[in-house]
């Protein structure tokens, strides 16, 4: 493999990656919309930011927030797939560790499982209370009470959310290193370069 080239496979990886990056950040500022901006109240009342409109109206942050959300659970779901093995690897050898029978992971390797499994987790129920309010409807006439209330599953919702933010953020810092590198090889392979460019190159070389 020539240098600065990636595999197949990394590119593959990180295109899912990338996939699962721009619907988390998509999902993840409207949610933030959301937060600041709830619909409860009325003109004058307790929510003075009651009808602002930032950028788009309410109903297409909506839309981004939903179909983004579709998008990073449909990535996360080919992400954790294609990574099963290495899933079920950890596991295995944090379940060792526990019992005693097998060599026990560093600091760094416990972190770096923790800040996963906490991704995971608030992913996992940001991304079922998601697809809960995706069939259930909006407003009232919908407020389907399947296992908690309309109001529980909102704040499963933003808290999940909240958590999952968080956590990915330490996530992407930890493999800031790894992203960076990756990305500068993967990227330049993605755009088409004019016929003798690598000609013209070597010539100024």
């Amino acid at each position: 493999m020539a240098k600065g080239t990636v595999s197949s496979q990394t590119r593959n990886n990180w295109l899912i990656d990338a996939a699962v990056f721009i619907g988390a950040l998509v999902a993840s500022l409207t949610g933030i919309y959301f937060l600041f901006l709830p619909s409860g109240g009325y003109q004058g009342g307790r929510n003075p930011m009651y009808g602002v409109t930032i950028l788009f109206d309410r109903h297409t942050w909506d839309d981004l927030h939903t179909w983004f959300g579709v998008l990073m659970i449909v990535a996360v779901a080919v992400h954790f797939t294609i990574h099963w093995t290495w899933v079920k690897g950890t596991a295995k050898r944090l379940a060792k560790s526990a019992a005693g029978k097998g060599a026990s992971m560093n600091r760094h390797g416990l972190f770096n499982v923790a800040v996963d499994a906490a991704v995971a987790l608030g992913f996992l129920l940001a991304a079922l209370s998601g697809v809960y309010f995706l069939f259930a409807g909006s407003g009232r006439a919908a407020d389907a009470n399947f296992i908690f209330s309309r109001t529980t599953w909102d704040l499963i919702h933003t808290w999940s959310g909240v958590t999952m933010i968080i956590a990915a953020v330490i996530h992407f810092a930890i493999h800031w290193r790894w992203v960076t590198k990756v990305t500068a090889k993967v990227v330049p392979s993605l755009v088409p370069q004019p016929a003798g460019a690598h000609a013209v190159e070597h010539r100024g070389a």
